[in-house]
């Protein structure tokens, strides 16, 4: 049974490494190819307005993927730049500055995280939409198309993670991606933080991310029975209007299915993202785990750095 009373923590794997955060702070701990451990600090800044418009239920969804889209790029910049550096040389290859990696500080790394989330968004809206115009001819009414539409949206999601997990380095993301869930269940079911109760704790959660994209092509299914698929360009101008309304209410339906995991029959309703999860998550090795438990306690002393700190001008 999970603490509901213990803070909620987030995170997500990097390369060769996992980002956690909590309140005050996010944090990316790597393993370099020394076997050392590097850290990557990124305090939250305090921004009130975003505080207020993450109480709203539906907006706060988008605001909060947004949010974490900036924040986790920033991170993933970095586990990217110090992976490159650990890469063996190219003979003959001169090495190039970091020229490319301030280009993209120009550019706003933040910035570029949330346009990629956005492109992607798009691409997995519109081209199943297409796919599924395509075979107006078989099926003609208005719900065998958004069930259509709805089979291409998961079929082109389960293609694409399985190609994608074909590659070495997103395979051991994919593990990283399996310590970070393992840390958190252990931390919520109140076990001691070591590398031997991580392991025996699940890889799949049901806050993941993964879960959150297998929820938008459901949602987007009823969600699209209440606007037209005629003619194509009402089509597709509704799919680009809807995005932040099937973002905003699988939001909602993640965090509830959240809230009943523990409640008998209910908890099924999160079994579906946690079947996606079962691709986009490997089961880690110990030392994929330390770090992991590095960049989590790293967090828990910055966070009660801060939490202490607060008490005490709170006192003063």
């Amino acid at each position: 049974m999970s603490d509901t009373k213990k803070p909620v923590y987030g995170g997500q794997a990097v390369v060769e490494g996992v980002m956690f955060g909590g309140k005050h702070h996010t944090i990316t701990a790597i393993r370099r190819k020394d076997s050392t451990i590097d850290y990557y600090h990124l305090p939250r800044q305090s921004k009130p307005l975003l505080q207020r418009l993450k109480k709203i239920p539906f907006l706060r969804g988008i605001v909060a993927i947004i949010d974490s889209s900036a924040t986790g790029s920033k991170h993933l910049n970095f586990s990217t730049e110090q992976f490159e550096e650990d890469a063996p040389e190219e003979p003959g290859k001169v090495k190039e500055s970091k020229k490319e990696s301030k280009l993209a500080m120009w550019l706003g790394v933040a910035a570029i995280g949330i346009i990629s989330f956005l492109f992607g968004k798009f691409i997995f809206t519109l081209v199943p939409m297409f796919l599924a115009e395509l075979t107006r001819p078989i099926f003609q009414s208005h719900t065998s198309q958004i069930l259509v539409e709805g089979a291409f949206k998961l079929l082109l999601l389960l293609v694409y993670i399985y190609f994608v997990s074909l590659t070495p380095i997103i395979k051991r993301v994919f593990q990283y991606h399996g310590a970070e869930h393992k840390v958190i269940n252990c931390f919520e079911s109140g076990k001691p933080l070591t590398v031997e109760n991580v392991q025996t704790s699940s890889r799949l959660h049901y806050r993941c991310g993964s879960s959150f994209i297998l929820f938008t092509v459901v949602v987007g299914i009823f969600v699209y029975m209440f606007v037209p698929t005629e003619p194509l360009w009402s089509r597709v101008v509704s799919r680009i209007a809807l995005i932040p309304v099937v973002l905003g209410i699988s939001f909602e339906v993640l965090q509830l299915t959240n809230k009943l995991r523990d409640v008998p029959v209910l908890r099924y309703l999160g079994y579906p993202g946690l079947w996606l999860q079962l691709l986009t998550t490997k089961e880690p090795d110990d030392s994929q785990v330390e770090v992991a438990l590095a960049s989590f306690n790293e967090l828990m002393k910055l966070e009660s750095r801060t939490e202490q700190g607060l008490k005490d001008q709170d006192i003063v």
